[in-house]
């Protein structure tokens, strides 16, 4: 189900310019020691245990190159596989095998990496209901691979960019005078389809948000017991995110509070690279 959020005319181009970038005027080292008659067969194996994530990546780099690279898969995006799983393996003109070998590597090891880390961290929280949900510290030009990797990773999508969600922070309510303002000059333009969630670092906050009508109450770097208490105080009136110093072993104890989001940046900045590889048969 997920695989669709990656539709081919979405990540060619991008698949493209990586092939350029890697590339530049030719595979100098491939193209002078085989010949375009050249074939060969490899297989993807993973040298540690992971979740897979960015198989049909992995495959349309090929397809980019030429269509008699024949990829088969032995697994799906979300399944979790033991170091030296062999994962697909690849036929086709040793050039073009070769020559995008690198790039579809890591696209995979990147996918493979956040996939990995987002599942360790919603399974830390397994007992309660809350669900991790990732940030907008992505990688410039590399969003809708790691949103569709922390979807792989059994986690929830916070918003992909700037117009998919009013978020209201410390700057804006500076700016605005109050959060009430701030709430009051937004609904004035603001889509009905829309969401409004305020980042509070107080219980204060919290009450003023939760008075002003906000769909989302961010706990922004409270301690566990504000956020127990700010639980209490928001009584399902609002869907309750926290966020702020969230690390793997410190978000059992934040579920526990009765939040119902779970944000962190470190399931994509801190993910680390899956060791892949390409082993010719």
């Amino acid at each position: 189900m997920t695989q669709k959020l990656l539709h081919n005319f979405m990540i060619d181009e991008h698949i493209k310019n990586a092939l350029k970038e890697d590339i530049g005027y030719g595979d100098i080292t491939t193209d002078f020691l085989y010949s375009g008659s050249d074939n060969i067969t490899a297989q993807l194996n993973t040298r540690e245990d992971t979740v897979v994530c960015g198989l049909e990546v992995f495959k349309r780099v090929f397809s980019v190159l030429s269509d008699k690279v024949v990829v088969n898969t032995f697994c799906s995006d979300g399944d979790y596989v033991n170091k030296g799983t062999t994962l697909a393996e690849i036929t086709g003109p040793a050039r073009e095998v070769l020559t995008g070998e690198r790039t579809a590597l890591n696209y995979m090891q990147r996918m493979c990496g956040i996939a990995t880390q987002t599942k360790r961290y919603q399974e830390a929280i397994a007992p309660y209901n809350a669900k991790v949900t990732d940030t907008r510290k992505n990688t410039p030009g590399f969003r809708m691979f790691e949103k569709y990797a922390v979807m792989v990773g059994g986690a929830r999508l916070h918003r992909f960019n700037l117009c998919d969600c009013v978020m209201i922070k410390d700057n804006h309510i500076k700016h605005a005078g109050s959060i009430t303002k701030a709430v009051e000059l937004i609904k004035r333009n603001l889509s009905h389809a829309h969401k409004i969630e305020v980042e509070c670092d107080t219980a204060k906050q919290v009450k003023e948000a939760l008075n002003a009508g906000c769909d989302i109450i961010m706990l922004d770097n409270m301690t566990i017991d504000e956020m127990r208490e700010c639980v209490k105080i928001i009584d399902h009136k609002a869907i309750v995110e926290a966020s702020g110093n969230v690390k793997i072993n410190t978000i059992n104890a934040i579920a526990a509070t009765g939040v119902d989001v779970i944000s962190t940046s470190a399931i994509v900045a801190k993910a680390p690279v899956i060791d892949l590889g390409l082993d010719i048969q």
